[in-house]
């Protein structure tokens, strides 16, 4: 009998133009097999929205899609999707592996967004909380109040000044955006070490770049990346005796697993 597999996803983005992921049947190579799946945040936009019957619809199709081809699904929130369930966080491997969504490392949930001020202004409004679990409440309360942008947007010329405005200016907006990229693994690990000090990885996505890093005295860090470009997609496997990194190929309009980026035996083997 197979090992079972549980396989990590993050960033789907489904339901946004930008998102590669134009139909959920393109994902199903990516499930054959798949005893456990995790889907770590962004997997749509719930948040309320210009179009509310865009986001009813699709989130009834993922809340259909999932279940039926993977026997055990786990829905992490993040940013985009903060209701999607009450779970933030997940351990596996007995502890040594941290999966959530990623916006919990930043002190202000998205630092290169236009809505950051505001990010700041609610957070601080609320007060700091007093301890993790108050973190990603207070987090997904304020993440559910900032409304939608150019993501339920359908006519393309305005989706895509949209998004060149919410994506794109003000210019030194990229600065933002590189810094988080470099500061964003060290955020993961002091989190980790203070929260999660039994975790030997990280594994989480939100800055929508696939990489793995590690801080002296803290813990790997993978991030999945996202499903949107520039960048594409990673996804975790967890077996029993190992976690494996592996990229997502994309081929003849379907997601499949590709080559193996990385592979970290585990200490319960």
């Amino acid at each position: 009998m197979p090992a079972p597999l549980t396989r990590i996803i993050s960033d789907l983005h489904f339901g946004d133009r930008a998102s590669h992921v134009a139909s959920l049947a393109q994902l199903r190579p990516l499930l054959d097999g798949v005893d456990h799946l995790v889907l770590n945040g962004d997997t749509l936009d719930t948040r309320v929205g210009p179009r509310p019957s865009h986001t009813a619809e699709t989130r009834a199709a993922v809340a259909d899609f999932f279940p039926r081809h993977a026997r055990t699904v786990t829905w992490v929130t993040g940013n985009h999707d903060p209701d999607i369930s009450t779970g933030h966080e997940l351990d596996l491997g007995g502890g040594e592996i941290w999966v959530t969504h990623g916006d919990v490392f930043f002190d202000d949930i998205v630092p290169w967004g236009n809505d950051a001020p505001l990010i700041r202004t609610l957070l601080a409004d609320a007060g700091p909380p007093s301890d993790l679990a108050a973190r990603f409440a207070l987090f997904r309360r304020v993440a559910a109040a900032i409304p939608q942008r150019h993501q339920s947007e359908q006519d393309p010329l305005k989706y895509a000044l949209s998004f060149i405005g919410d994506t794109a200016w003000p210019p030194q907006r990229i600065l933002r955006v590189l810094r988080a990229w470099r500061d964003g693994p060290a955020h993961a690990s002091a989190l980790a070490r203070r929260h999660r000090a039994r975790a030997r990885f990280v594994v989480c996505g939100h800055t929508h770049r696939p990489g793995i890093s590690r801080r002296p005295g803290g813990p790997l860090v993978i991030n999945t990346g996202s499903f949107c470009p520039p960048f594409s997609a990673h996804m975790v496997d967890i077996l029993p005796d190992q976690l494996v990194v592996r990229a997502v190929r994309r081929s003849a309009g379907e997601f499949r697993p590709g080559p193996v980026v990385a592979e970290f035996p585990l200490a319960q083997a």
